[in-house]
């Protein structure tokens, strides 16, 4: 939504990436991060190309595209596609689509084959995502950044984990997210019940639960 709206900068797929996959671990959905190449096209035929098959580092810069993929219900996510402009004038938020996933075992790392493509739609534009290799996978959890900064995508994938459990106990959605075949999202939403939630002096969101009113509870 920031993206959307210019509240933040673009190159941020990095750190959003490493903030949803521990938001997305947190409720026990598995996420893998995948290094893309994207070409976007209108129906003119003209277009522009992002990312790279071969991203490179210049500084605390990793110049690259990358999304999510989770494996279990072979699912695409790209969380920051609308910090291209063209993509951002359609307004639809995130891209989410459906992919086939690599015969290699998951735990390898290749979960999809690199070169690997996945054509999606947004409005009057195609985009197509060129699955980048291991070694681009590599430069993003490798890089000094991205080490340097574990600890804070952990805390603020917390943070959006707590978040969304309090979104997903709303009225009309509970019941469907209890369907959902994770076994610790809906263990965790039935721990969070209907327990307040607020923030801590440290700005972390927690649910004060009601048979412990002195203690606290947070997603970790």
């Amino acid at each position: 939504m920031a993206l959307a709206d210019g509240r933040v900068p673009v190159n941020v797929c990095v750190d959003a990436c490493m903030t949803l996959r521990n938001a997305y671990g947190q409720l026990g959905v598995r996420a893998e991060l995948l290094p893309v190449d994207l070409a976007i096209q209108s129906e003119d035929g003209g277009g522009t190309r992002y990312g790279s098959l071969t991203p490179s580092c210049t500084g605390t810069s990793w110049n690259g595209h990358c999304v999510l993929v989770l494996p279990d219900s072979e699912r695409f996510v790209d969380a920051t596609v609308e910090q291209f402009d063209e993509i951002r004038e359609i307004g639809m938020a995130p891209m989410v689509g459906k992919v086939a996933l690599s015969a290699h075992d998951p735990q390898d790392g290749f979960l999809m084959e690199p070169g690997a493509q996945v054509v999606l739609q947004r409005g009057d534009l195609m985009l197509t995502y060129t699955v980048a290799g291991p070694e681009a996978l590599a430069s993003i959890v490798e890089h000094p950044e991205a080490v340097a900064h574990a600890d804070g995508h952990l805390r603020t994938g917390v943070n959006v984990a707590s978040l969304t459990l309090a979104a997903l106990r709303g009225e009309g959605v509970r019941g469907r997210a209890m369907q959902a075949p994770y076994p610790r999202l809906r263990a965790l939403l039935r721990a969070v019940g209907d327990a307040p939630y607020e923030a801590d002096d440290a700005g972390d969101a927690r649910f004060r639960l009601p048979d412990r009113p002195i203690r606290t509870g947070r997603c970790r």
